[in-house]
């Protein structure tokens, strides 16, 4: 087994953003929001609910939001942000929130704290997600780990990258030999029992699954050649945009669970290094567990 691409070699030259532009402010706004989230673990003051008792948030995960909407307002007062605590919760509300960002030529999509359970919890993974959608179509990827203080960037057409790094998909084709991640959004009525058929049905056929409570950093996983592929049901433009375009210029796959070309509004995911993508689909069909109705 070969679990990485031969590419994805660290005496490559790093890459290095030198423009003022869209990635400059993506990372400039990460980097800041994740110091400052990291000083704040286990100083959690309010904690909320938005969907349900599983639906956490926080002041931190307010502040945060606002901070980097200051951040690149300033650089682009014209320009749209669609942020995970600037919406009411509830499909209605996102759908209309869609809606609305999709009429604007940028549009940047945000979670200031993908993982706050994690971080409530103190369990140390968790990130923050921008992205910058242009003309509808991902252009910048950013996701900040300030744990491990591991930057992933992504350009659309300039590859991935971490610290500077190129990044590429694992090279493993043998389902049996991979290692996946999924996730468990807080929705327990629909999310929950299709995604807990499809880990009936595909746990048995690999390696190993992991889920780590963070979309956006299981996506940047599977860029990185961490984990061969993750599929979600249930989520949400924030929780995903920003992995997403790591994923393709890392040369992997992304979709919805049927098979379908990605789009802001996919809200049941499968992404993976390409090779075990069909594997995958199949197994979530098998399964009743694409999360869309027959």
């Amino acid at each position: 087994m070969n679990p990485t691409n031969p590419d994805n070699r660290k005496d490559r030259e790093p890459y290095v953003v030198t423009s003022k532009g869209h990635t400059a402010a993506a990372i400039n706004a990460a980097a800041k929001a994740g110091e400052w989230i990291k000083n704040r673990q286990g100083h959690v003051k309010e904690l909320g609910s938005k969907t349900s008792a599983q639906d956490l948030v926080t002041e931190v995960d307010k502040g945060v939001e606002q901070m980097i909407r200051r951040l690149i307002l300033t650089h682009y007062p014209d320009h749209a942000i669609l942020g995970e605590e600037s919406v009411l919760p509830g499909a209605d509300a996102l759908t209309a929130a869609l809606e609305e960002g999709r009429k604007h030529e940028y549009l940047w999509i945000v979670d200031p704290i993908d993982g706050t359970t994690n971080f409530v919890h103190g369990f140390p993974f968790y990130c923050v997600s921008i992205a910058l959608v242009v003309k509808g179509e991902l252009t910048v990827g950013v996701i900040y780990d300030p744990i491990r203080d591991e930057m992933f960037v992504a350009e659309k057409g300039k590859g991935a990258y971490m610290h500077g790094i190129p990044t590429s998909v694992s090279a493993e084709a043998d389902p049996g030999s991979s290692l996946l991640a999924m996730g468990f959004p807080p929705d327990r009525t629909f999310a929950q029992p299709a995604n807990m058929a499809g880990l009936q049905k595909i746990l048995p056929q690999i390696r190993g699954v992991r889920a780590g409570g963070s979309a956006a950093l299981h996506l940047a996983y599977v860029a990185a050649g961490r984990v061969d592929g993750y599929w979600e049901v249930g989520l949400s433009p924030w929780d995903c945009a920003a992995g997403v375009l790591l994923v393709l210029e890392s040369g992997g796959k992304v979709t919805d669970t049927l098979g379908n070309p990605y789009d802001i509004g996919t809200r049941h995911l499968v992404a993976s290094n390409g090779q075990i993508h069909d594997f995958l689909l199949a197994s979530l069909g098998e399964a009743e567990a694409t999360g869309f109705k027959k």
